[in-house]
C-alpha cells in the first residue's frame, strides 16, 4: 500500500511538471509578425550550389510562404509538413538525404508549418545526409 502511494505521488509530480513545462513553452514560443514582411530563403543544393529567393508576404508562418511560392513539396504527417523536395531537388531516401531548415544558421525547433516569420528573417534549406 505504501508503494502505491509513492507511485501515485511520483505520477502526480510528473504530471504537474509536464503541465508547467507545456505552459512555459506556450507563453514563450515565438509569435508570428502580422502584416507585410520580406524574408530571404537560401537553398543549399547537393554539391553546395546555392540559390537565393526573396519573398514579400503577409503570411505568418514559413510553410505558408514556401508552399504558396511553389518552392517546396512535402508530405503531411503527425508533425506537420515534412519537406521532401526543394526548388525541384528531391531528397533521396535511399541516400539518407533530408532537407534541414535553419534560421540564420541555427536549427529551428519547429517544423516549417509552425515556424513564425518576421520582416527581415533569413532561412536556409540545406540538403543534408543522416
Amino acid at each position: 500500500m505504501k508503494g502505491n502511494r509513492k507511485t501515485l505521488f511520483a505520477a502526480a509530480v510528473l504530471v504537474i511538471a509536464a503541465a508547467l513545462m507545456l505552459g512555459l513553452w506556450y507563453f514563450t514560443k515565438p509569435q508570428p509578425q502580422e502584416g507585410e514582411k520580406t524574408i530571404v530563403v537560401e537553398v543549399v543544393h547537393t554539391g553546395e550550389r546555392i540559390q537565393e529567393f526573396t519573398y514579400r508576404t503577409d503570411a505568418e508562418y514559413l510553410g505558408e510562404v514556401l508552399l504558396a511560392e511553389g518552392l517546396v513539396e512535402g508530405e503531411s504527417g503527425a508533425y506537420g509538413l515534412f519537406v521532401t523536395t526543394v526548388d525541384g531537388e528531391a531528397a533521396q531516401e535511399s541516400l539518407r538525404q533530408w532537407w534541414c531548415v535553419t534560421k540564420e544558421g541555427e536549427r529551428v525547433d519547429t517544423g516549417v508549418d509552425l515556424t513564425p516569420i518576421a520582416d527581415g528573417d533569413h532561412f536556409e534549406l540545406t540538403m543534408s545526409t543522416y
